[in-house]
C-alpha cells in the first residue's frame, strides 16, 4: 500500500482559498443583514484577510500599525467614519433630498451621510464590488484599531498608557497645533503605533486638509478609542445592510436608469439608427484627443500634443479645460452628467458635426456612416456588467442598437514592468473561479511600439477588489502557464455582457469589435510600487492618450 504523502498547501493556494472565503463570507453577512466586525460574526472575515495579507495593507499581520495602507483606505472612506460605531450600508433611499450633507470620499465616488455622532450611512449604488471594497477596508481599519488598543490599554478596567493620555490632550485642542506641539504629539503617537518618529512625521500631512491639518491624530485617536470601548464596555461596532439595499442589489436598477437616459438622448437627437461605438474611458481623453490641439495651438505654440495633454491634466487648469469643453459642445459633443446613482458620467459625440479639419484627425474616413461615440466614465468592478448589459439591450424592447465596437481603456496593476507601461490583454480570467473569457482584441502590442513606453501582451486577471491583491497568488498567475501580465477589476464583466448581447441575445451585431488596453497604475509584486504608494502624477498622461488615440484611429479609419 502506497504511503500517503503529507501534502502542504502553497502560499498561492492558501491565498486563493482566503479570497474565496472572503467572497462567500461577505455575501453571507450581506444576506444576514448585519454583523459585528470585531465580534464572532466577523471572525471569518478577519481571519481570511490576515491569511491573505494583501499587498495594499502592508504590515496588517504584524504588531506595528500599517501607515501607507491606512492612508489608502482613509482616502476611500468618508471623513468621520473612524468616529462611528454604527455603519449602515444603504441603497439610494432619498437622503440627498434631506438636510443631511453628502460626504464624498476624496478617492471614491460614493455619497455618505453622517446621521449622528455614532452613525454613518454609506450609499451603495455601484453593485457588489462596492460592498466588497468597503467591507475589506473597514475590516482592515478595525484590525489596525485593535493593534492601537493592545498597545495603550494597560488593564481590563480601562487604565491607559501615558502616550494615550498625551494624544487625548492633543486631540482635544480646537486650534491648529504649533510645530512644537505637533512634534510632541507625533512622538507619543509613534510609540502607540510601533513606528519611528520620522515615519509618522513623513505621512502626517497626507492625512490632513486645510480644514483639518491635524486629522492624522484624530483618526488614530478615534480608531483606538472605539477599540478600547469594544473591550472595556463591550460596545461593539456594527455594520448593517438596509432592507432596501438587500432587496435591490443585483437587479440592475441604477444601470437600467442610466442606460435608458442615454438611449432617450440618442433618440431625441436622432442618433439611434447610426453606427455606435462605445468607449469606456475617463471624461477628458477622448474629447481632448479630438479637439484640444486645435483649440489650444495658439496658447501652446510649437508644443507637442502630449505637452498640451499634460497641461490639461494639471490640477487647476480649469481655464484651458473649459475652452476645450466649450468648443467640443459646439462641434457635436453632448454631456450627460450622471443622475442615476451609477456615478458614471457620459459624453455622446455626433461625428457628423465634427469639422475634421479643425480636429486632430484631419484624415478621418468615416464615409456616409457618420458614427456616434458613447464615452462612459470608468465602471467599478461588477458594475461593468450591469451598465454594459443594460446599454446593449434594445431601446424599448424593439429598437436594436447598431453597436459596431466596444473599447475599454483603463488602468490596471502590472506584474512585469513599471507604472505607466501599457498592457494589451488577450483574455480575462476571473480570480477565485478561473472563469475565463477569450476574445480577439483589435488592439495589438505592435501598434504601440516605438513610443518609448514598454508594452506587454497576454492574459489579464480580473480581481474581486484592489484591496485583495496578494503577491503569492499574483506570482502564481504570472509565472505559471496562465502567463498573466496584469490585473484589473472590470474586464471579464465587460466581456461577459458583450458576449451575451452579441452571441446569445443577438441585440447587437455578432461581429462587434472589441478593444482592450490598460496602462499600469501600480506593480503589486514590487514593494513600494503598490497602489498605496501614491498616484501616477503625469506619468499616466502619455499612455492614456496613446491608447485613446489608437482607439479613435481605428474608429475613424485613419491609416
Amino acid at each position: 500500500m502506497k504511503e500517503i504523502k503529507n501534502i502542504s498547501r502553497s502560499r498561492a493556494q492558501e491565498s486563493s482559498a482566503a479570497i474565496e472565503k472572503m467572497y462567500i463570507t461577505m455575501r453571507h453577512l450581506f444576506n444576514r443583514g448585519f454583523y459585528k466586525p470585531m465580534g464572532v460574526s466577523g471572525d471569518t472575515l478577519r481571519e481570511a484577510l490576515l491569511a491573505l495579507r494583501p499587498e495594499i495593507y502592508g504590515n496588517i499581520a504584524e504588531e506595528k500599525v500599517e501607515l501607507n495602507g491606512l492612508l489608502y483606505v482613509i482616502e476611500r472612506l468618508p471623513i468621520g467614519i473612524e468616529e462611528c460605531r454604527f455603519i449602515n450600508l444603504t441603497s439610494d433611499e432619498g437622503y440627498s433630498k434631506s438636510h443631511f450633507q453628502a460626504i464624498v470620499p476624496p478617492k471614491r465616488k460614493r455619497n455618505c451621510y453622517r446621521i449622528d455622532d455614532e452613525q454613518m450611512n454609506v450609499e451603495i449604488t455601484r453593485g457588489r464590488s462596492d460592498i466588497y471594497d468597503i467591507l475589506t477596508h473597514l475590516t482592515f481599519i478595525f484590525i489596525e484599531s485593535h493593534k492601537i488598543r493592545t498597545r495603550v490599554l494597560l488593564d481590563d478596567d480601562g487604565e491607559v498608557s501615558r502616550d494615550w493620555q498625551k494624544l487625548q490632550a492633543a486631540v482635544s485642542q480646537k486650534k491648529k497645533l504649533t510645530q512644537i506641539e505637533k512634534e510632541k504629539a507625533v512622538s507619543h503617537v509613534a510609540n502607540i503605533l510601533g513606528r519611528t518618529f520620522i515615519e509618522v512625521l513623513d505621512i502626517y500631512d497626507a492625512f490632513g486638509s486645510e480644514a483639518s491639518p491635524d486629522r492624522f491624530l484624530h483618526v488614530i485617536y478615534w480608531l483606538g478609542k472605539l477599540a478600547i470601548e469594544e473591550v472595556v464596555d463591550d460596545n461593539k461596532r456594527t455594520i448593517t445592510f438596509s432592507p432596501i439595499l438587500r432587496e435591490r442589489l443585483g437587479h440592475h436598477i441604477h444601470g437600467e436608469i442610466w442606460a435608458t437616459n442615454i438611449k432617450e438622448v440618442l433618440k431625441k437627437n436622432k442618433l439611434l439608427d447610426r453606427p455606435i461605438h462605445v468607449i469606456s474611458a475617463n471624461m477628458h481623453s477622448v474629447m481632448n484627443s479630438i479637439f484640444a490641439t486645435t483649440v489650444l495651438k495658439t496658447t501652446f505654440k510649437d508644443k507637442s500634443d502630449f505637452f498640451i495633454y499634460e497641461e490639461l491634466s494639471k490640477s487647476g487648469a480649469y481655464e484651458v479645460r473649459d475652452k476645450v469643453t466649450a468648443f467640443a459642445k459646439l462641434h457635436g459633443m453632448i454631456s450627460l452628467p450622471d443622475d442615476s446613482g451609477t456615478n458614471i458620467d457620459v459624453q455622446i459625440f455626433d461625428t457628423a458635426k465634427i469639422d475634421w479639419q479643425k480636429s486632430s484627425f484631419p484624415s478621418a474616413n468615416i464615409g456616409d456612416k457618420q458614427p456616434v461615440l458613447i464615452v462612459m466614465d470608468y465602471a467599478f468592478g461588477e458594475q461593468a456588467y450591469e451598465t454594459i448589459d443594460e446599454l446593449l439591450k434594445p431601446y424599448k424592447k424593439d429598437t436594436l442598437l447598431n453597436v459596431e465596437s466596444v473599447s475599454i481603456m483603463g488602468k490596471a496593476g502590472i506584474l512585469e514592468g513599471d507604472k505607466g507601461d501599457i498592457m494589451i490583454p488577450t483574455a480575462h480570467i476571473n480570480e477565485g473561479t478561473a472563469d475565463n473569457y477569450f476574445f480577439d482584441n483589435e488592439l495589438t502590442a505592435e501598434m504601440f511600439q516605438n513610443n518609448d513606453i514598454p508594452v506587454f501582451e497576454g492574459p489579464m486577471v480580473t480581481v474581486l477588489g484592489t484591496s485583495l491583491q496578494n503577491k503569492d497568488l499574483l506570482k502564481f498567475f504570472h509565472e505559471s502557464t496562465w502567463g498573466v501580465i496584469g490585473l484589473e477589476m472590470e474586464g471579464s464583466y465587460y466581456q461577459k455582457a458583450i458576449q451575451s448581447a452579441s452571441k446569445i441575445r443577438k441585440s447587437i451585431p455578432q461581429d462587434v469589435k472589441v478593444r482592450y488596453a490598460y496602462y499600469a497604475s501600480d506593480n503589486p509584486l514590487e514593494t513600494g510600487s503598490t497602489l498605496a504608494s501614491g498616484g501616477l502624477g503625469t506619468t499616466g498622461v502619455k499612455p492614456t492618450y496613446l491608447i485613446t488615440i489608437k482607439i479613435l484611429e481605428q474608429i475613424f479609419n485613419v491609416k
